[in-house]
């Protein structure tokens, strides 16, 4: 069986987005490992337009060719780390629009989370689990949250510091997140083959 395949997704498409710099770190962290291969998704890439097809394409084959483009990229994938700010309790409309986008693409896989904010991001990460679940994914149990005084340690409008000033903090958790999906993505690639459902 081929290694895992894992995409980072950036969650926040906005211009001061901070998301880009802890998905970049976190891509080098996993990058290091020889049992998946990672791969960063940016929303700011697909340019996806808000949710208007027919049905979820669990029901009709969606049309848009942006919105297919998405769900190819999906589809490649054998898990996710989505890596969300926190936007008024939730996760960013972009988030959840390119998480409507698709469906049968996101079965059966693993989903871990990096969050982050003032609260790391904890009320958006409980909120995009259960998205996870009802899009019959497995979120694994740890996830890294960026809060308080290392948030503001390495945020652009605080210390701006490499996130690997905050490593001693965050690392075990990125690791344990990282140990944790990698299992999962491999149980989970074997069922699918197992059921046709690659």
């Amino acid at each position: 069986m081929t290694k895992p395949r894992i995409g980072i997704i950036i969650g926040s498409t906005r211009d001061t987005r901070f998301g880009e710099k802890p998905a970049k770190w976190l891509l080098d962290i996993a990058a290091r490992r020889e049992d998946i291969e990672v791969e960063l998704i940016d929303l700011r890439d697909y340019d996806l337009p808000f949710f208007n097809e027919v049905s979820s394409n669990a029901w009709q084959a969606s049309v848009n060719e942006k919105v297919l483009a998405w769900q190819k990229k999906v589809g490649e994938m054998d898990g996710y780390i989505f890596v969300t700010s926190e936007y008024n309790r939730s996760i960013p409309a972009s988030l959840k629009n390119a998480l409507d986008q698709a469906y049968v693409e996101w079965n059966y896989k693993p989903a871990a989370i990096l969050g982050y904010g003032a609260v790391g991001g904890a009320r958006a990460v409980e909120h995009l689990r259960s998205i996870t679940v009802e899009l019959y994914m497995v979120p694994v149990r740890s996830t890294v949250h960026i809060s308080g005084t290392e948030f503001f340690t390495v945020w652009h409008g605080g210390g701006d510091q490499p996130i690997t000033s905050i490593e001693g903090t965050i690392g075990q958790s990125t690791q344990e997140m990282l140990d944790q999906l990698t299992w999962w993505a491999r149980i989970t690639k074997a069922g699918r083959a197992e059921k046709g459902k690659v």
